[in-house]
């Protein structure tokens, strides 16, 4: 028993010593032959026979035969489960832990019982973020958590700073993205603009609006009532 032990463990530790072997080379031969593809940051089998996922920085993927002959930029279909394990991968990848997003500098509006929660970074001059918030006003019994994040110029940090030092943040926000009163000029030292646009680009933020719940599942780009509802209501408890 114990001798059939160790010939297991001698199989799984050379198997494994194989595999990064093979790594090592693929990622060498890529780097050599096309010095303009992004740093590869992980390389990992997938369920298709002879291809390797290539994860390079950024968390964009391609896929590459075992000798780097040839590099695909695609999605990977399942055909028999009707998966994208492309798009499945990417979201796993662009995950953020729920706890680490920075609620403590949002500003949060309940509305009903507000159990179902969505965090939004939103920049207050983003068309699409205006035409989501629209949007959002139909939407019950959830918690919002909206962090400002203006990428689009000074006037946006302005405006971010001038509601974040409001009185009343929430309404300041609601009446500027709704109905286009213009924030009133206000300063403070408090106002941790710089702290979310920090976490953002930390976290690969580059546009908005961008949502995350629960699970950590991030959606880029505006969506519609009908899908907040979706995505709010696919979240496991």
């Amino acid at each position: 028993m114990r001798l059939f032990q160790f010939f297991t463990l001698t199989c799984l530790i050379l198997a494994s010593t194989f595999s990064l072997a093979q790594d090592a080379n693929l990622k060498k031969i890529l780097s050599e032959r096309l010095p303009s593809l992004p740093k590869i940051e992980e390389i990992s089998k997938t369920p298709m026979p002879g291809v390797f996922e290539i994860r390079v920085q950024g968390n964009e993927i391609f896929y590459a035969d075992a000798k780097g002959d040839f590099l695909i930029q695609g999605a990977l279909i399942d055909t028999k489960q009707k998966r994208n394990l492309t798009e499945e991968r990417t979201e796993k990848l662009s995950a953020v832990p729920f706890d680490s997003l920075p609620l403590k500098f949002a500003i949060t509006q309940v509305r009903g019982n507000g159990k179902r929660k969505l965090v939004v970074f939103s920049d207050p001059n983003c068309g699409y973020c205006k035409r989501f918030e629209r949007d959002l006003q139909k939407i019950d019994n959830v918690t919002l958590y909206h962090l400002m994040y203006p990428v689009l110029g000074e006037d946006s940090r302005l405006k971010s700073r001038n509601i974040a030092c409001a009185k009343d943040r929430a309404k300041t926000w609601n009446d500027w993205m709704l109905q286009g009163i213009t924030p009133p000029t206000v300063s403070c030292d408090n106002h941790n603009i710089d702290a979310i646009v920090e976490f953002g680009r930390k976290n690969r933020i580059n546009g908005t609006p961008t949502m995350f719940v629960t699970d950590g599942t991030r959606v880029p780009g505006a969506i519609d009532a009908a899908q907040i509802e979706a995505l709010l209501n696919a979240v496991k408890p």
